[in-house]
């Protein structure tokens, strides 16, 4: 058949028919004998079809989405009612498929408008970190404005600000992971520097680094993690408590410990709802760092441990595989042997 242009609304006699009845019109019998369908109308447009012949109708359960027209047999053929139930259950069929087809586009569709929301909240939680920072910043520099160092310390942080938001706004914009490929990461060397933002931010934690160990990741994406772990838990330690965090190693991986002497987790929160975004204790806080957190750390091929009470505090250790840095080459061995 040429292309049809026209559309068949909805509301109209032949669709309300065919939802109604289910039955398969024969357009040859509908021309002789019109009473026996009742009062069936047919669009002009369809009876301009030349060889027209039958209208099945595509149903998925209770609903019609739409309905197909056969043109006329090329040899004779007896519609009898065995033939009928065969075009219908094609029609079902048919209709099946369909509505696969339009489920499946339709879920695409909402998984992207999922990634897009997903990442705009790690863009907002992380939007949220800098204006924290830039508002510290501004607290102190009425009182430290003529200081150099505090100058200088506030062009970086402006510095730095400026290039995350540029991130931020890339991964928006484009859908790509942050930049930059996996390498060693010296943890002592992030930690320290995590504390160091700490204290001058007026906050004391507590440092047990055992051994240099190196693991593999992006530096960055690390130190926010951990900054965000140790954050935590300063924000549930009351004036008094203690934060703290260690590095050792266990067996060929590399042990993170943040912990605290703060409000602690149910069980409950910790089998539930920890590490799922929109989920978390704070009032203002939003989950999306501790669910960021965790995924990372598993993209490391790591995992995250958890351990609670409430009112007793809260260790959350990262073990991350270990990045084996040799110094000796493979030529001393052989001439060894």
């Amino acid at each position: 058949m040429p292309k049809e242009e026209s559309t068949e609304h909805s509301d109209s006699p032949l669709v309300q028919f065919l939802l109604t009845s289910r039955w398969v019109v024969n357009l040859e019998e509908f021309r002789c004998y019109p009473g026996r369908y009742g009062q069936l109308e047919i669009s002009p447009w369809i009876s301009h079809i030349a060889n027209a012949w039958l209208v099945i109708p595509l149903m998925v359960g209770n609903e019609i989405t739409g309905f197909v027209i056969l043109a006329s047999s090329r040899t004779q053929l007896d519609i009898n009612w065995e033939v009928n139930d065969l075009l219908r259950t094609a029609g079902c069929q048919a209709a099946g498929f369909l509505a696969k087809m339009q489920a499946t586009e339709a879920l695409l569709e909402a998984k992207k408008f999922d990634a897009f929301n997903k990442m705009s909240a790690f863009v907002v939680h992380d939007l949220k970190n800098i204006v924290t920072q830039l508002s510290l910043m501004l607290r102190n520099a009425e009182r430290h404005r003529d200081n150099p160092e505090f100058q200088q310390d506030m062009l970086m942080t402006v510095e730095h600000s400026v290039e995350r938001m540029r991130q931020l706004m890339m991964q928006l914009r484009e859908g790509a992971t942050p930049p930059g490929t996996p390498c060693g990461v010296n943890l002592p060397d992030v930690i320290e520097r995590i504390q160091r933002a700490k204290m001058e931010q007026g906050h004391s934690v507590q440092l047990s680094l055992n051994e240099r160990l190196i693991t593999r990741g992006h530096e960055e994406r690390l130190e926010r993690v951990i900054g965000h772990l140790i954050q935590n838990s300063l924000d549930a330690t009351d004036l008094g408590g203690k934060v703290w965090v260690k590095l050792e190693r266990r067996g060929d991986r590399a042990a993170v410990e943040v912990g605290d002497t703060g409000h602690g987790m149910s069980q409950e929160f910790i089998r539930n709802r920890l590490f799922k975004p929109f989920q978390s204790t704070k009032q203002a806080g939003m989950g999306i760092g501790a669910y960021e957190s965790a995924q990372y750390i598993r993209e490391l091929g790591g995992d995250m441990l958890v351990e609670s009470e409430e009112g007793k505090g809260t260790r959350i250790t990262m073990i991350l595989p270990l990045f084996e840095v040799r110094t000796e080459s493979d030529l001393h061995e052989k001439e060894a042997v």
